[in-house]
């Protein structure tokens, strides 16, 4: 799922880089990609801690075991 949110953004960063490229200047359509951008990265953001706290738990769930002497 990360994966596939990384390739998302980075499509709109090539969306954006076109859009510059064609224009020659900021635009609207441009302002509208960005807002995408910034909503990837957050929902990036949520699904690595999201997987951070998974693994935190599997960690957190091992067995403790000591040995008495």
């Amino acid at each position: 799922m990360v994966h596939d949110l990384y390739k998302q953004k980075r499509s709109l960063e090539l969306r954006w880089q076109l859009e510059y490229e064609q224009s020659g200047k900021y635009t609207l359509n441009m302002v509208e990609i960005d807002n995408a951008i910034k909503n990837v990265i957050t929902e990036i953001k949520l699904e690595e801690s999201k997987i951070a706290d998974r693994q935190n738990a599997i960690e957190g769930a091992t067995a403790q075991v000591s040995v008495a002497t």
